[in-house]
């Protein structure tokens, strides 16, 4: 069902705008389909024209041609597409009485390090074959227009099932141990389509919330607290040093930090490691702290410095707390992320009026000119 509906971001290999527009009309129902949706969205597929058969076929709007009755048991899970390298191999020894080493050689020829030369020969030779044979001029044309799909990508079945069954794993995971599928993601970055900010977005949506980061409850890396609740690690603070979340983590077992000061003695963090954990409001749960600029400010303060002791308490009640949309910019700056309000929310609440929300547009009557706005999360080339 996921899959059917397209949810798929964060998971491997269906994540894509281009595998998450075929899946609505897919609609896979058993592991096979996986196989095939992942190899339909393919360079060779795609430029071979041989997507929309498929799906057309698939959904009923297009009757199933086997090109040749003689290909009827290579094609029929494919309802008479090609879409593996194998059943191009297969049609080439059942059409022309190619051998196992000319089918060898046109896989070569098929790889991605094929030259056209090697490819021209082979179409030359699977013509020649097929003529002997008396199969049909149109039907040798589907033929070669068919393998010269593949010599752009030719994609394997065994690699198709290898990826599907990864990609079923990870939409297994997403519906049925959500928090720690995104965890998992967070904690394995870069990888895929999608930012740590859309992933964490997208838990959002699916029931599952993060907490910022804390030196007094953040791990190294960011853990599940319970179904619906992650707590992001201390690595998601870009600049803090590796040596530093060690030793801090090795002070809080030894207890807990009574104060600002006492943190900074014990887990000795330098100049730029204390303002970032300050400004990315890390430190807002220790004693006697107010807030995040409370924080950079006492974290100027090197322990046991009674430089500033006299103007700490004066200034603690008049620095202003960060604004949402300070504190959204520091997540960001800081982090690439945040557990504050999204970005268009903020953004709404000037221009809000001004645009059509996705939401009205099915009310709307067609053709009506609108306009939108949004964030862009993802660039994704060739496009």
């Amino acid at each position: 069902d996921l899959l059917c509906r397209a949810d798929t971001v964060g998971t491997f290999q269906v994540e894509s705008r281009a595998q998450m527009a075929t899946l609505p009309i897919m609609q896979p129902q058993e592991f096979y389909d996986v196989a095939i949706e992942v190899a339909l969205i393919r360079p060779g597929p795609i430029v071979g024209d041989l997507v929309h058969p498929y799906l057309n076929r698939r959904t009923g709007r297009e009757e199933i041609d086997y090109i040749h009755p003689l290909f009827e048991p290579i094609l029929k899970r494919s309802l008479g597409v090609p879409i593996f390298q194998e059943q191009v191999l297969r049609m080439a020894m059942t059409i022309a009485d190619f051998t196992g080493t000319e089918a060898d050689e046109l896989r070569r020829a098929m790889s991605c390090k094929r030259s056209d030369e090697r490819m021209v020969t082979v179409s030359d030779k699977l013509r020649v074959r097929m003529t002997s044979k008396g199969i049909a001029k149109n039907v040798q044309e589907k033929v070669i227009h068919s393998i010269g799909s593949f010599a752009l990508y030719g994609f394997p079945e065994s690699h198709a099932i290898s990826f599907a069954l990864i990609a079923y794993s990870s939409c297994w995971l997403k519906v049925h141990r959500t928090a720690e599928f995104y965890c998992g993601l967070i904690n394995n970055q870069p990888m895929g389509f999608y930012s740590v900010s859309s992933l964490m977005q997208d838990a959002k949506r699916h029931g599952v919330q993060c907490k910022a980061v804390c030196v007094i409850n953040s791990a190294a890396q960011t853990t599940v607290i319970d179904d619906g609740l992650l707590r992001l690690g201390l690595d998601r603070i870009k600049g803090l040093q590796q040596q530093t979340i060690e030793r801090l983590e090795e002070a809080r077992v030894r207890g807990e930090f009574e104060s600002l000061p006492d943190f900074l003695t014990r887990v000795r963090p330098n100049k730029k490691e204390r303002r970032l954990l300050a400004a990315a409001g890390a430190l807002n749960e220790l004693p006697e702290v107010a807030h995040r600029r409370d924080a950079l400010w006492q974290a100027e303060r090197l322990p046991k410095d009674d430089l500033f002791a006299n103007a700490t308490s004066s200034k603690e009640k008049v620095l202003p707390q960060m604004t949402p949309v300070e504190r959204l910019g520091t997540d960001l700056m800081i982090q690439g992320h945040s557990v504050g309000p999204h970005p268009m929310r903020l953004w709404r609440k000037e221009h809000g009026d001004e645009i059509t929300h996705s939401g009205h547009l099915s009310q709307m009557t067609h053709g009506t000119p609108v306009r939108i706005a949004g964030l862009v999360i993802c660039r994704q080339r060739p496009g």
